[in-house]
């Protein structure tokens, strides 16, 4: 591709991304399903005026690797501290029992797969996509009705944190037994290993790092060797421990989410990660959609995928709030506030499709699921507590 050509697809690119993204906001739905459709607009699905290629799938491999960077650097270990057992129970059967549907749904339409073959790693992975929840949507929700700093709103808060943090974990495990002849006990070692090694290390580069932000305030010195870090984590953590790049940028930002300078590391990061990258992971996720391959089989494969993710989620967490003493209506909000999919569902797919695990018609359904929940959450979180308060002032 010509140097000129590609410097169109990028206006176009940044162009249509805004466009649509500005739409999406509109229409009470997050940016980032406006800038899939432009993807799905602009790409091979529609118009065909810009190609996937090697130079956008590398710019948004950048962009996922500052997403998650940002999200680790927005984590609130403090919130997690007082969250306690009640959020980290939530999370876990929050992320374990849509794994589980997940890889029953998938197995109800391609056949029961035996223990260790790919067929049956594919249905695992299918199961991971549905783990991790966007709780971006569900916040802001919460914050315009006033139940944030709720009971429920915090418990919400944290568990999908720490949903996030254990679905990251998940994808870490299932992406390394993508090789059929991979050793079990060697790849649980590398991912341990590189948990412990991830706590001493990172301790030792929290006090550095936070002595010398102390010392140099607020100056550009401090978001490029922050963004160093990430660049060399996630390295580290494809390159010698066989883990997925996107956990080391994530735990590079857990890192450092406690130092002085953490929210002016994030605006910084922002700035050239969801001004130039991250426009090119979410279109990029359109462009390498396709519906060529799209059949009665496959529509009703994506309807069927929305419902047990969306419904799952509902169950897995709304079951174990009301195990938890919460009432019967605590119980489904936090469900529902949990049952939002986003950025992280989008990065597991994208790292599906390119190591050829999932073909691109699959990411139909993870696109659907990210619209629908993204509509739904907002209606139904609103409802539930409009009626509760409602049902309160009768009595």
């Amino acid at each position: 591709m010509e140097t000129y050509e590609i410097l169109r697809d990028l206006a176009v690119i940044f162009i249509s991304a805004k466009l649509f993204g500005l739409l999406a906001r509109k229409c009470k739905a997050p940016m980032v399903v406006g800038e899939i459709v432009a993807g799905l607009i602009i790409g091979p699905c529609l118009l065909g005026i810009v190609q996937p290629s090697a130079f956008i799938n590398q710019m948004a491999e950048i962009g996922v690797i500052l997403i998650m960077f940002s999200a680790g650097l927005e984590t609130n270990l403090q919130e997690l501290k007082k969250s306690g057992l009640i959020a980290l129970v939530i999370a876990c059967v929050g992320v374990f029992v849509p794994l589980v549907a997940g890889s029953l749904l998938y197995m109800g339409f391609h056949g029961a797969a035996s223990f260790g073959s790919e067929e049956f790693f594919k249905a695992v992975f299918t199961g991971s996509i549905m783990t991790a929840t966007s709780v971006g949507i569900t916040v802001e929700v919460l914050k315009e009705l006033g139940y944030l700093k709720s009971r429920v709103g915090q418990t919400i808060l944290s568990a999908a944190i720490i949903d996030d943090i254990i679905g990251i974990i998940v994808l870490t495990f299932v992406l390394g037994f993508k090789d059929p002849d991979s050793n079990p006990l060697l790849i649980t070692g590398k991912v341990v290993l590189f948990l412990v090694l991830s706590v001493i290390l990172g301790y030792i580069i929290y006090r550095i790092f936070k002595i010398y932000d102390e010392k140099h305030v607020h100056t550009r010195r401090i978001p490029i060797i922050a963004v160093s870090l990430c660049f060399i984590m996630a390295f580290v953590a494809e390159k010698y421990f066989g883990i997925a790049d996107i956990t080391g940028a994530y735990i590079a930002g857990i890192i450092l989410c406690n130092v002085r300078d953490a929210e002016y590391i994030d605006r910084r990061v922002s700035i050239n990660g969801y001004m130039f990258f991250a426009p090119m992971f979410f279109v990029g996720i359109g462009l390498k959609t396709s519906f060529e391959t799209m059949s009665g089989e496959v529509i009703l494969f994506a309807v069927g995928f929305v419902l047990v993710a969306l419904l799952s989620k509902i169950i897995g967490c709304g079951a174990v709030a009301k195990v938890c003493r919460f009432n019967w209506g605590d119980s489904l909000k936090i469900g529902v506030g949990m049952m939002t999919r986003g950025e992280v569902a989008l990065i597991i797919t994208n790292k599906g499709l390119d190591l050829g695990i999932i073909d691109h018609s699959f990411s139909t359904a993870v696109i659907l699921l990210i619209i629908v929940s993204s509509i739904a959450t907002p209606m139904l979180l609103k409802y539930l507590f409009t009626h509760d308060k409602k049902e309160k002032a009768k009595s």
